[in-house]
């Protein structure tokens, strides 16, 4: 009885998959979303179910050798949108008549650069998160979440799993041996507890992170007051801040701080006159929800185009270096 529940589990979360191809953001580059469920993900260590969603962008031509693996993660947004009253909100499931807001599509513009150059690379949706975790829960679920995924990649690479029936093309394509990750403000955060010394252990089995952007991150300390415990990593990480970051300065470098003496690859990055939500187009100017929060006093500021420029360049630089 117990082999029958598990089967019928799995044949409703394999037949509740939704893959829907889009057109391709360059010529050499595919885009292709999946998405198992709002509620799809029950980690038994968060209080909340989560979704698993996400959006690829991948070399069209994955010739005959397997291609490493970027998974980026955002930050803390709204989760839903009314479409009619234009307003965002908190709600998740989104209630009826209100579609998710698609933070995890605000760096269709890196994935793509970075398509370009050979990776696979998938963007989740965190917007369960969003709506309902704060505190350390809000970043551990971030981790687990990041680990999720790249375990129905795992799956997938071996011919398994809810992705493998409709994203079989990637069979035999993707080098689960060079992950690197990209986490934005909270993602930030989400992506170095993920990458950190004590919690490598609930990595996948046959997965292994390599390298890690935190882009204009957020530093809380954990509950016990010592990141030491679940923020510092061996993984080479570099971490990109802003100087007119009007969400949360420039704290991220207390990353680089934490590890002195730990590791020899940790290193930042400061764009000047960038702020915090331009990295992210679903949270700029022209969305829904979306603000500058550059002060006032911003010297120097950034256009939305310069700065995702500048990003573009610096992340896929570190990344082609340290995945090759």
């Amino acid at each position: 009885m117990k082999f029958l529940r598990t089967a019928v589990a799995a044949l409703a979360l394999a037949t509740a998959i939704i893959v829907a191809p889009q057109a391709e953001a360059s010529q050499g580059v595919g885009v292709v979303e999946y998405n198992l469920g709002d509620q799809a993900f029950h980690d038994p260590t968060v209080s909340v179910p989560m979704e698993l969603a996400a959006v690829v962008h991948y070399p069209r031509d994955l010739g005959g050798r397997p291609h490493p693996l970027i998974v980026q993660e955002h930050g803390s947004w709204w989760s839903c949108v009314d479409p009619v009253a234009k307003t965002p909100g908190g709600d998740w499931p989104c209630p009826p008549g209100q579609r998710p807001l698609p933070s995890y599509r605000g760096y269709d513009y890196l994935g793509e650069k970075l398509a370009e150059r050979g990776f696979v690379v998938v963007s989740i949706s965190a917007n369960a998160i969003n709506a309902h975790l704060l505190g350390d829960e809000g970043y551990y679920s971030r981790a687990h979440l990041v680990n999720k995924h790249l375990e129905l990649w795992r799956d997938l690479a071996r011919g398994q799993g809810p992705l493998a029936a409709t994203l079989g093309r990637f069979r035999g394509h993707v080098d689960l041996g060079r992950v690197g990750t990209m986490g934005h403000s909270r993602g930030g955060k989400g992506v170095m507890w993920q990458a950190s010394d004590k919690h490598t252990p609930e990595w996948p089995a046959g997965v292994r992170i390599r390298a890690v952007v935190p882009l204009a991150p957020v530093y809380f300390n954990s509950a016990e007051d010592d990141n030491s415990d679940v923020l510092v990593t061996r993984v080479p990480f570099k971490v990109v801040i802003a100087t007119c970051d009007g969400a949360v300065g420039t704290v991220g470098l207390q990353y680089v701080t934490d590890v002195q003496g730990k590791n020899r690859d940790a290193s930042s990055m400061v764009m000047k006159g960038a702020n915090h939500n331009f990295y992210n187009t679903e949270w700029s100017p022209g969305k829904i929800g979306g603000e500058d929060d550059a002060p006032a006093d911003c010297v120097g500021k950034m256009t939305p185009a310069r700065q995702r420029g500048d990003a573009v360049r610096e992340i896929v630089s570190f990344f082609a270096s340290r995945l090759r």
